[in-house]
């Protein structure tokens, strides 16, 4: 079942298995929970776009914020979205789920065997009529960053840049970084190689202008209509 569901800041689209939706509802309080007692104790946390620096005190998920905006040279919040979307879909996989994939303002923590056709939304000809097609046999990260759609920060000029890896919060990470490096069409393939070798990186894409790069593994990109995306 397919569910579109809001809390505060946080916009989801849950796949999962039917009578699985209270457990990722319930997961999304607590993950939220979690992030919010942090920014409470320490706002800079909140705030910062520098790294930070990881206190085993924390919750393990805003540790694994801390070790993936280190490795991307990000702040921590740059994986907020990623890191809400991976805690719900590891809670539905640990209560059974055959599969389970939530979208969260366009970072996507992915588990499947299925191949589901994965849009990107970057209001550019490029990607019209095309997704990525994305089976996992395991948990998988797809996430995007824009200058152009969306609330999210980001300091370049990009259409869009799409971070592959199996460290959902890593891709979240990385796809802002990506986006910050890519400042004009000049620079795309230099910033798509930089991204695509931190250590977890699958692969990655940068469209700017009417130029678009890849580098590492990225899935297939195959023809589907708005209707079938998953976003």
């Amino acid at each position: 079942m397919k569910t579109h569901f809001e809390v505060k800041e946080t916009i989801l689209t849950i796949i999962c298995d039917d009578g699985l939706l209270p457990t990722a509802k319930a997961a999304v309080f607590e993950a939220r929970e979690i992030l919010e007692s942090k920014i409470m104790a320490d706002p800079f946390f909140g705030i910062t776009f520098d790294p930070y620096p990881v206190d085993p005190g924390d919750h393990p998920l805003v540790q694994r914020m801390c070790r993936a905006s280190s490795l991307a040279g990000v702040g921590p919040m740059a994986g907020v979205a990623g890191a809400v979307a991976v805690f719900v879909v590891e809670k539905l996989v640990s209560a059974g789920a055959k599969e389970a994939i939530v979208e969260n303002g366009g970072d996507i923590a992915f588990y499947s065997g299925r191949e589901v056709p994965i849009g990107v939304f970057a209001d550019h000809p490029v990607f019209k009529d095309l997704a990525f097609s994305v089976s996992s046999p395991g948990i998988t990260g797809i996430c995007s960053s824009s200058a152009k759609v969306g609330p999210s920060v980001s300091l370049g000029n990009s259409n869009v840049c799409t971070v592959f890896s199996d460290d959902v919060i890593l891709a979240d990470c990385c796809a802002t970084a990506l986006g910050n490096k890519v400042t004009g069409e000049d620079v795309l393939g230099e910033s798509v190689e930089s991204v695509c070798e931190v250590e977890g990186v699958l692969g990655c894409v940068a469209c700017c202008g009417d130029k678009i790069a890849m580098a590492g593994e990225v899935p297939e990109l195959v023809p589907a209509k708005y209707d079938d995306l998953v976003y």
